[in-house]
């Protein structure tokens, strides 16, 4: 069995890509957070112009996906994922790598990205390089009512120079 992972970037609304997402994020993000997103906002965010949906398979099984959105020299990571019976795989940091590869593809020169405070991907994203500029005090409410702060990093993924 092939064990490697296949990643597929969607620039479109594509039902089956939508699916594959859908099964990864209903089991990668847990419900008191309230960080999912429904299939109704998947599906309205990749209508978008500059909308990228990156799927990571092994064999047919959705193992992650990250959606991103580059737009006038700028890339929002909007979501990652990995489900969580994939993790420790270096599958999040391929995605995220691809991301990253399509943003400054698109003309992006800065990634930006906002996570909730205590995300345990907060450690890929130091890894990648992007750096920690803001807090958002009690941004998130969780499902649980709490309430989490949301940190924004971003990195430069290359000068407008070069």
């Amino acid at each position: 069995m092939d064990d490697s992972l296949q990643i597929r970037v969607s620039l479109e609304a594509i039902e089956p890509e939508i699916a594959a997402a859908m099964s990864v994020m209903t089991a990668a993000f847990p419900p008191e957070y309230g960080e999912a997103w429904s299939t109704a906002q998947l599906s309205s965010m990749m209508r978008l112009p500059g909308s990228m949906l990156v799927i990571g398979r092994i064999g047919a099984e959705a193992v992650g996906f990250a959606l991103l959105r580059s737009i006038v020299g700028e890339a929002e990571l909007l979501l990652l994922a990995v489900h969580p019976e994939h993790r420790g795989r270096s599958h999040g940091r391929r995605l995220l790598d691809r991301c990253m590869t399509e943003a400054e593809g698109s003309g992006a020169q800065t990634m930006f990205l906002e996570v909730r405070a205590g995300n345990p991907a907060i450690h890929l994203y130091g890894k990648a390089g992007f750096r920690q500029y803001n807090i958002r005090r009690n941004y998130y409410l969780g499902n649980n009512g709490s309430h989490y702060d949301a940190l924004s990093f971003k990195i430069i993924l290359r000068h407008e120079d070069s």
